[in-house]
């Protein structure tokens, strides 16, 4: 069982995800730390001075804080400027991917672009197409 489980691991495709989930682990705190850090500011400002992550309702009415960290403590809110924060992400992270994809199709599509001329068929092939369209004549 042991021996079956090495060879499970070890076989690329499964080492290839490993790879692949840890970079998309770290590109996603670049990806947050871009739009929390850098995008999320600039869009507030763009909206008069506004911070999503403090955007919330407060769904009991002992929720009297105008902070969502207090607001949270004090009882249960609906932190919708989180969600607008975490749907900003994802675009971001779509757009990206998407971008870098048709990069890559482009790229390849450039190498399928460029086929290998045919080899010339050989002198008793030409010939006979030769007689054969005389014949048809």
């Amino acid at each position: 069982m042991l021996k079956e489980f090495k060879e499970f691991a070890m076989k690329g495709n499964v080492v290839d995800m490993a790879v692949g989930v840890i970079i998309a682990g770290a590109f996603g705190l670049i990806i947050k730390s871009l739009v929390g850090d850098v995008l999320m500011p600039v869009i507030g400002a763009i909206f008069g001075g506004l911070d999503f992550s403090n955007y919330f309702v407060g769904l009991s009415d002992s929720v009297t804080s105008t902070v969502l960290a207090e607001a949270q403590k004090q009882g249960a809110v609906l932190a919708y400027g989180n969600f607008i924060t975490a749907v900003v992400n994802f675009i971001i992270v779509a757009f990206i991917l998407f971008i870098a994809i048709k990069a890559m199709n482009s790229a390849k599509k450039k190498e399928e672009e460029a086929p290998e001329a045919p080899a010339e068929p050989p002198a008793q092939e030409v010939l006979l197409t030769e007689i054969r369209d005389l014949l048809k004549k």
